[in-house]
């Protein structure tokens, strides 16, 4: 809560039951692990953690980690994420204005590009083209999401590959705020045979990057499960390059394994990989999985009690499973958002959607592993915040500063809103590539 709202005015209420849903499932796992000890103690702390480490604070309309932030369009909000050089390159593109608008600071000129646009076409078009962007849905100052639509935006009148629309149809139509999507957080579907593959520990593959992928497969080391992370050669998990300690954190007591994934040698080796493995973990879209060889449904028909893990913004299906995705403006998409005096919306934690995605990714990796396999497991950011959101705010609840920060008052109970707050790591996570000879050796035999 600390890291909601204004940076100048004390922290916001969350929407719906966020720690609380983060506490049953932390408490779930944990009465499922042989040593409890291993695993996190405090939910509230955990989704936190990149933010105790990496020293953000709450800002507002700008996102704790810099690189999104809500726009105001026409007619609504919008979440935008410049995460990549590859993000701002497309801006020129995306609204059809002179790409000298956004030499240096690009934000004061993208924001001035969509404030006489529509939110949903505007949004449309940057998913067709891979920018992270989000609509957030109308609402009002108690926060929650209040319209779910079954279908994404515009998803009933533009097929998965249609052209986009083009700028000048971002423009208000009747002034209407758009809904907020609402893909579930979890889908399971038993695509393969389950069988106990091997005795010892489960064995998990964890090609996932970032955040969410790489919490749930942390949890599930916790969980006695032996964890070996693959990388690319050429591109390696953004994380390395943030705070040492965050990855340290994440990646302790992981193998590490490190595959050139352009040449076919490394597809056949991240393919031998596949099916040593109980789990394959990842949070990559599908037709990017497809240009490595991999085609999850394909691979657990091929190899009984093998269990796919997917982690997406918006699910695996199109048109959602071909948008790019990351924590904050997915949150935006599930109204996972709070709200200011006027109803605008604010970012909420950082980049809640992650966590919370590793949380029940953990949870849902587990149970298709104790039932032996064969499941394929699709997990959505944007399905999980909203699912996180709903019920809005307590009306009892309201947040008061004092001289040592701020509390929380509802029901004639007061908490002190704490600051954000990390574990020491268990470790050093392992060199890139450190037991790449040796687990292919393994998993030759």
């Amino acid at each position: 809560m600390a890291l909601t709202g204004a940076a100048s005015a004390p922290p916001r209420l969350a929407p719906g039951g966020v720690v609380t849903r983060a506490d049953a499932l932390l408490a779930a796992l944990r009465a499922a692990a042989p040593d409890p000890a291993r695993l996190p103690r405090d939910a509230g702390a955990l989704l936190g953690e990149r933010a105790a480490l990496a020293g953000l604070r709450r800002n507002g309309r700008i996102a704790a980690g810099g690189r999104a932030r809500l726009l105001c369009a026409a007619d609504g909000w919008i979440a935008v994420q410049l995460a990549r050089p590859d993000d701002v390159a497309l801006l020129p593109a995306w609204l059809e204005v002179d790409p000298a608008r956004f030499e240096g600071d690009p934000w004061p000129a993208l924001a001035a590009a969509v404030r006489d646009r529509a939110a949903v076409p505007l949004v449309a078009r940057a998913r067709w083209m891979g920018l992270p962007a989000a609509a957030a849905g109308g609402g009002s100052a108690e926060g929650g999401a209040p319209g779910m639509d079954a279908k994404p935006p515009l998803a009933e009148a533009r097929r998965a590959g249609d052209a986009p629309p083009s700028a000048a149809e971002a423009r208000p139509a009747d002034g209407a705020p758009p809904r907020v999507e609402a893909p579930p957080a979890l889908r399971v579907t038993q695509a393969g045979t389950p069988r106990r593959r091997h005795a010892g520990p489960w064995r998990v593959l964890d090609l996932s990057s970032l955040w969410a992928g790489p919490l749930a497969t942390h949890l599930l080391a916790g969980l006695g499960a032996r964890v070996a992370k693959v990388e690319s050669t050429a591109r390696p998990d953004g994380a390395r390059r943030g705070p040492a300690a965050f990855f340290d954190l994440l990646q302790a007591g992981k193998e590490s394994v490190a595959l050139d994934f352009r040449a076919p040698a490394g597809r056949e080796q991240l393919r031998r990989l596949v099916a040593w493995a109980d789990l394959v973990v990842e949070s990559a879209r599908p037709r990017a999985l497809a240009q490595l060889g991999l085609d999850a449904e394909a691979l657990l028909a091929e190899h009984p009690g093998l269990s796919w893990l997917s982690i997406t913004g918006y699910g695996r299906p199109e048109p959602g499973g071909g948008w790019v995705a990351f924590g904050d403006d997915a949150a935006v998409a599930g109204g996972l958002v709070a709200r200011d005096d006027d109803g605008a919306p604010l970012f909420c934690g950082d980049a809640i959607a992650d966590p919370l995605a590793g949380l029940h990714a953990a949870w849902a990796a587990l149970g298709a592993l104790r039932a032996g396999g064969g499941r394929l497991l699709d997990v959505s950011l944007a399905g999980v915040a909203a699912e996180a959101a709903a019920g809005g705010v307590d009306p009892r609840a309201c947040v008061v500063a004092d001289a040592g920060g701020a509390r929380v008052l509802c029901a004639g109970r007061s908490a002190r809103v704490a600051e954000p707050r990390a574990r020491r790591p268990a470790g050093r996570a392992r060199d890139l590539g450190a037991d790449t000879t040796a687990l292919l050796r393994e998993a030759r035999a």
